[in-house]
Parts: structure tokens; C-alpha cells; sequence
């Protein structure tokens, strides 16, 4: 974190040296920690004693750092406190207005991804879907997850998926793949109903995972399918907005 005239130092530090703890996967020593934080032997002293003090470190026996209960206890009342709809639902509306197109909410659910929310705005599109509904490798938000596939159920349920599609070019999937985690946006031309096509964004974490995926549905001639327009990149930020109530942060490019 860059310090700055308006934030306090010494809270930095000490949250520098959480996530230096946070991130090892395995316990640190006192000089692991002092070389990787670059803070000096005295005052590391202090914030290691204070934050064990405070619960938020553990030291055993053998001096080496680990993170500490209390963030049991915050992780825990963040969750119970995170009502995922309610927080999500004013984006949905936002995006819905701004597009005038129908927008849903899938996420990953057992072995697939499913529609738990809808917002509707034209409500007499007849979408082809509706909560609950199962989503095929070929739609825009079933290839959002194959795009950030991350694990091996979802890995599984791709190459399931593709049995589907015997004319799919692997190759020529994997390059969309890729260019959906370079753009954000997914787009499918009549994965379900005719004349049917949606659009998908992803909600990320702080780690990058994929959460959950915005929906766009509307006819096909309504629904952007160009990246690069204004309509999509405000979205697009829209998403982004929201991927940052988990964390999520967006890499700079380098210079």
C-alpha cells in the first residue's frame, strides 16, 4: 500500500506485515518476516508483539508467525453479514436500466452453473430460461466459467460440456478463452431460444476466482457483441465495481 498524506503509517506497516504473513503458505520466522517487510529489527519487534497481543498474529512455540483467530472471527461476520442478492442488486438494476435489456445472476451450483436471479426489464421477452435454469458450455456465462475454470469440477463439466459440440475447434475455443479473460465480457448468439442472445460478465474475488457472472439477455440485434463500444465498457466497469466488493483489484499495466 502506498502511503500517502491522508492514511497513517504505521497502520500500513502493520497490515504490510499481515498480508506478508497472510500470503506465505507456510509459518514464518522473525527474519523471514524482517527481510521480506524491510522494516527494521526494533520496530518489527513491536508490531509483531502488538499484533499477537491483539489476537490477529500467533507466534508458537518454535517463533514462528502465523495469522491469528481473530480473523476467523471477522471472515466469519463478514459472511453472516454479506448478504450476496441485496449488495448485488442495485448493480443489476443499474446495468438493466443502461442496457434496457434483461440481466440474471448465475453461479456455480453442485456440478453447473445455474440462474438464481433474474431482473427483467422487457418483460415480455420470452428469455428461455429462468431460475434454476442449467447453463450450457456454449452460453455466454457457461463459457465465462470455462474461462475461469480454476478447479477440476469445473475443468470436468467443460470437457463434459464438449461432447455437446462435435464440430467445437478446441483450439479456436481456447483463443475465445482467453480473449473473454482479456476483455471481461463473454457473448453467446442464440445459446437457448432463437433470436435470443446474451452477453456475461464476471464477478471476481480478490484472488481472481470467478464468483458469480452477470447475465445480458435480450434479441439477438439488441445485444452488443463488440467489446470496444461504450455500452460495453460501461458495464464492464459496472462489473468490475462489484468484483471489487470481494476484493477484487485490477493489475496496471506495465509501463
Amino acid at each position: 500500500m502506498t502511503k500517502s498524506p491522508t492514511t497513517i503509517g504505521s497502520l500500513i506497516h502493520a497490515f504490510d506485515i499481515i498480508e506478508i504473513v497472510a500470503k506465505s503458505d507456510l509459518p514464518l520466522k522473525f527474519t523471514e518476516i524482517q527481510e521480506l517487510s524491510g522494516i527494521s529489527k526494533s520496530n518489527l519487534y513491536k508490531y509483531l508483539n502488538t499484533l499477537t497481543q491483539m489476537d490477529l498474529l500467533y507466534r508458537d512455540k518454535q517463533g514462528h508467525y502465523t495469522l491469528g483467530y481473530k480473523f476467523l472471527e471477522y471472515g466469519n461476520s463478514a459472511m453472516h453479514n454479506n448478504d450476496f442478492i441485496t449488495m448485488l442488486t442495485p448493480y443489476f438494476k443499474e446495468i438493466s436500466n443502461l442496457t434496457n435489456l434483461t440481466t440474471a445472476l448465475a453461479v456455480w451450483i453442485n456440478d453447473t452453473p445455474v440462474i438464481t436471479n433474474i431482473w427483467n426489464t422487457n418483460y415480455g421477452l420470452n428469455i428461455g430460461a429462468q431460475i434454476g435454469t442449467k447453463l450450457p458450455l456454449l452460453s455466454a456465462a457457461g463459457k465465462m466459467f470455462a474461462a475461469y475454470a480454476q478447479n477440476e469440477e469445473i475443468q470436468n463439466w467443460v470437457e463434459r460440456e464438449k461432447n455437446n459440440y462435435p464440430n467445437l475447434s478446441d483450439e479456436e475455443f481456447q483463443q475465445e478463452l482467453m480473449q473473454i479473460r482479456k476483455t471481461h465480457s463473454a457473448f453467446a448468439k442464440e445459446p437457448i431460444v432463437k433470436h435470443v442472445s446474451s452477453w456475461s460478465l464476471p464477478i471476481l474475488n480478490y484472488r481472481k476466482e470467478l464468483i458469480a457472472t452477470i447475465i445480458i439477455i435480450g434479441f439477438t440485434e439488441d445485444v452488443p457483441t463488440d467489446p470496444s463500444i461504450e455500452l460495453v465498457q460501461q458495464v464492464i466497469q459496472i462489473s468490475k465495481e462489484m468484483s471489487r466488493i470481494y476484493g477484487y483489484k485490477e493489475e496496471l499495466p506495465q509501463e
